[in-house]
């Protein structure tokens, strides 16, 4: 078994799948891959289920399916118990989209085996706003979001909604995965803070986003307004909680 683990959610991605584990395998260093597949109406599971079949030179490819759409967070959360019990020591999110580039996964894992950091970040907006193809309405929202919690929540992150990250196994043993609360943008903004308040050092690793050109966006105004309001609830409810690692 190798040391690191993608993961990465699917809800009809049967344009992408293939592509996107053949190039995550494709590269120097070894990662496994799982696929976390919300019963992707198009086939993304059967497809996923066939490449399983194939031999990647010492990858493995890993398929968790599940009862229809339950969202992006509770996906996530699935697999981290999945690499935990497998004791992966590096345990990624990664997109299926293309979004974020496979070869930076190589950067992440970087920052957490050989500088030490406990959680890294692919960041769009460390260095200026890195992001191709979003027309100017969204990098707008997207980029004064990520201003708006950390005025709010006080995290020194640039990007406090990146979904393309890298954390060390003891991160996610400590957090109480079973009471995240929420699952789309706030859900990725929840797991940074915690990693802080659990005093982990946080890395932003910048790359360059580049918006899907296959498949449909799962975006909606839910997962922005879940965000706008969970970011005060989840300070506010952070004045009265000890953090102790579960």
């Amino acid at each position: 078994m190798n040391d690191s683990l993608v993961i990465i959610p699917t809800y009809n991605e049967q344009e992408n799948v293939r592509l996107i584990i053949d190039t995550v395998f494709s590269l120097d260093k070894k990662f496994d891959v799982l696929i976390v597949d919300d019963s992707s109406p198009d086939g993304t599971g059967e497809i996923v289920k066939g490449l399983q079949e194939k031999d990647y030179d010492g990858r493995t490819l890993h398929l968790m399916e599940r009862k229809g759409k339950m969202g992006l967070g509770t996906a996530y959360i699935a697999g981290f118990k999945y690499a935990i019990e497998r004791r992966y020591d590096y345990i990624f999110e990664m997109d299926a989209d293309f979004s974020h580039n496979p070869k930076d996964l190589e950067r992440l894992y970087e920052a957490c085996s050989r500088e030490g950091v406990d959680l890294a970040i692919g960041s769009r907006y460390v260095s200026g706003v890195n992001v191709v193809n979003w027309p100017m309405g969204r990098v707008i929202m997207s980029y004064f979001a990520s201003i708006y919690v950390r005025f709010i929540t006080g995290m020194p992150v640039n990007d406090t909604t990146a979904g393309f990250v890298c954390f060390k196994r003891p991160v996610l043993e400590a957090i109480d995965l079973d009471k995240i609360k929420f699952v789309g943008y706030a859900f990725q903004i929840e797991m940074k803070f915690l990693a802080l308040k659990f005093g982990f050092e946080i890395k932003e690793v910048p790359i360059i986003f580049t918006d899907r050109t296959r498949g449909k966006s799962k975006m909606s105004t839910s997962i922005f307004k879940e965000a706008f309001f969970g970011v005060i609830q989840m300070k506010v409810y952070s004045f009265f909680k000890k953090y102790i690692p579960a």
